[in-house]
């Protein structure tokens, strides 16, 4: 057997192992969303506060604690449920998709281009889950307090409106799950690269640590405004769907053209998405060495 059919057979192999190990990035994904969730839900709802009704963080947790303890946690079954999935479809489908597009595309073609359309495709897939993020909203949001006893009430009154419902405020997802996942996973590696070489596994689990929270932290600022237009959309119930331009519009004007208004609770978001992404990036990994 030549060098050639050599290397070519080894190629196979790998790529055939990878496939038939593709659970185990499924596995460590929802692990890590299970993690990161139970950490980080009260820092997210004082967020989404800020998101919504443009508050000072002060004025947020204020109206946090007036609630209660039983409020602060309303709302955490949807996160779980759909964050343990999608995070699950996002390192899963990525790693599948990945070697699949690798396997059919032509020689030469750039490796980045493809493993980026892959993270496209899974952000995409990722969508298909967002009734759990609309859920989330209704129930975070101070208004809808009385009017929903709890998730399954939430998605039992939806229902009189039709699928469509569901999946309002769907173009802002789409816009920030594919281009976030393609940097994501275009840029962790090269980052990871630039650190000091880890000695030790708790120094790789501090390295993972660092390089998911700078990334998430980087990103999430970035995307801030599209999900200040998420929220919005998603908080209303019923009546005409607005495209995305038009809420964008509503709430520039509102906020007095003013970019900083715009960018309320984005100092929060970073602080959240640093120690969230921190821990998802570490958890996923840690997960996947033990698997």
């Amino acid at each position: 057997m030549g060098p050639d059919v050599q290397e070519e057979a080894q190629v196979l192999t790998r790529t055939r192992f990878s496939h038939g190990n593709s659970w185990k990035h499924y596995t460590a994904g929802c692990s890590a969303a299970l993690a990161n969730i139970l950490l980080t839900f009260p820092v997210n709802k004082t967020m989404f506060r800020q998101q919504l009704q443009g508050l000072r963080v002060t004025s947020a947790l204020c109206q946090l604690r007036s609630e209660g303890l039983r409020q602060l946690y309303r709302g955490l079954l949807p996160p779980v449920l759909q964050k343990t999935t999608t995070l699950a479809l996002m390192f899963g489908l990525y790693e599948d998709l990945s070697l699949t597009l690798l396997d059919a595309v032509p020689d030469g073609t750039p490796s980045v281009a493809v493993r980026s359309l892959a993270a496209v495709l899974a952000g995409s897939v990722e969508a298909a889950f967002m009734p759990f993020e609309r859920v989330q909203v209704l129930l975070q949001d101070r208004k809808h307090c009385v009017r929903f006893y709890n998730t399954l009430d939430a998605f039992k009154q939806l229902r009189k409106y039709g699928l469509k419902e569901y999946y309002r405020g769907l173009t802002p997802v789409l816009l920030r799950n594919g281009p976030s996942n393609a940097l994501f996973f275009g840029l962790r590696g090269p980052i990871k690269e630039c650190l000091p070489t880890a000695s030790s596994p708790g120094r790789h689990l501090l390295n993972d640590l660092f390089c998911g929270g700078l990334l998430g932290a980087l990103l999430s600022t970035a995307f801030y405004p599209v999900n200040v237009v998420k929220v919005r959309m998603q908080s209303e119930i019923g009546g005409e769907f607005r495209g995305f331009s038009h809420v964008f519009s509503l709430i520039w004007h509102e906020r007095q053209r003013n970019v900083s208004y715009l960018f309320r609770g984005v100092h929060l978001n970073y602080q959240r998405s640093l120690l969230s992404w921190g821990i998802i990036n570490a958890t996923f990994e840690l997960v996947l060495k033990l698997l």
